[in-house]
């Protein structure tokens, strides 16, 4: 959005937390910027709202701009499947429309009563399939020159998730690297985070873009970057760990046989996860050992699901489709209202 000349009034850098207490702790710059744009609202005459992802701030947005009488596009549904079930309501009652990207989730709102649609996801337009066929089955064989194979560590994209499993990563690395003189690895890093958060690894870091495209098989947290690395080709062992009030929290409320994006859409257990006390350094290392080479039966297994993946994640262009649904809304005038027809 950046590059096609959006104004930008918060980055990433301000509004990326993960845990009910660094949400505390960042609550009043939250609702500052929560005013700012309501009054933007009304400033600018703004006649559509579209909001994606981030429900903490965009449902109480959606909210105002429903109450004001502004059609209300939402794009990236909240995850009601996964926990938060009464979000579903909220979207019934505050959206004109919502689009998502993840092919069983329109099906579940319109049970709540939400005018939902599947657009795809907007990975198929960025991921191409490398050459060698369905599921960038060539990233088998990636060998930079040399012959030395790279496997990618994605720690995430919070400054609190890659110290929780950071650590864990990059004593996982180096026990492989202890048995197998041929691998190196590179971690992952967003441009928004320092540095020095990194320094301990002892790795090279690049954009995650980079890590993908070079790595054999990877260590990752869970969320989006798992869909990346499946559309890539890239085989990847899943590992999370936060703090302990959260986990338990967490627990509870989390209502999905999986955490992993890869096994929710394929509906298989084709990644496996390491959680909170099961992620070790010597669990990770044996798990990703087994996909490292080229005609391991798990590997093999593992591509074969990412064929399902890209399968049901739909066609290119879900971009334009979300643009042809706000343009719709956008001929058809301002909203009357909660409950008014499109």
């Amino acid at each position: 959005m950046d590059a096609a000349g959006v104004s930008r009034l918060a980055g990433l850098d301000e509004l990326s937390v993960m845990g009910g207490m660094e949400v505390l702790r960042r609550l009043p710059g939250f609702l500052r910027l929560e005013r700012r744009i309501r009054r933007l609202f009304v400033r600018e005459d703004v006649r559509l709202f579209l909001p994606i992802d981030y429900p903490g701030l965009n449902l109480r947005l959606a909210r105002s701009a429903r109450r004001q009488g502004r059609r209300v596009l939402y794009y990236i549904a909240p995850q009601v499947w996964a926990w938060r079930e009464g979000r579903a309501r909220k979207l019934r009652r505050d959206c004109d429309r919502v689009l998502t990207v993840l092919p069983f989730e329109a099906a579940l709102l319109e049970r709540y009563g939400v005018r939902a649609e599947f657009v795809g996801h907007p990975l198929i337009d960025e991921t191409c399939a490398p050459e060698g066929g369905p599921g960038g089955r060539a990233a088998a064989g990636r060998r930079p020159s040399g012959g030395r194979r790279v496997v990618g560590l994605f720690p995430g994209s919070r400054a609190q998730e890659v110290r929780y499993m950071l650590p864990v990563f990059a004593e996982a690395a180096r026990r492989l690297a202890r048995r197998h003189r041929d691998l190196d690895f590179i971690v992952a890093r967003p441009p928004h985070l320092p540095k020095a958060l990194y320094a301990k690894a002892g790795f090279p870091t690049a954009g995650a873009r980079e890590a993908t495209a070079r790595s054999c098989a990877a260590l990752t947290k869970s969320g989006t970057i798992t869909l990346e690395l499946a559309l890539a080709g890239v085989p990847m062992v899943v590992g999370y760990r936060m703090g302990r009030v959260e986990w338990a929290i967490g627990r509870r409320l989390v209502r999905v046989p999986s955490i992993v994006l890869v096994n929710l859409v394929a509906e298989a257990p084709v990644v496996p996860e390491l959680l909170q006390d099961g992620l070790t350094a010597g669990r990770a290392a044996e798990a990703l050992e087994a996909l490292l080479t080229e005609g391991a039966p798990a590997r093999l297994e593992m591509l074969r699901g990412f064929d399902v993946v890209r399968e049901r994640l739909g066609q290119p262009g879900c971009s334009a489709r979300v643009a042809e649904h706000a343009v719709e809304l956008l001929a058809g005038g301002a909203s009357a209202g909660p409950g008014a027809p499109c």
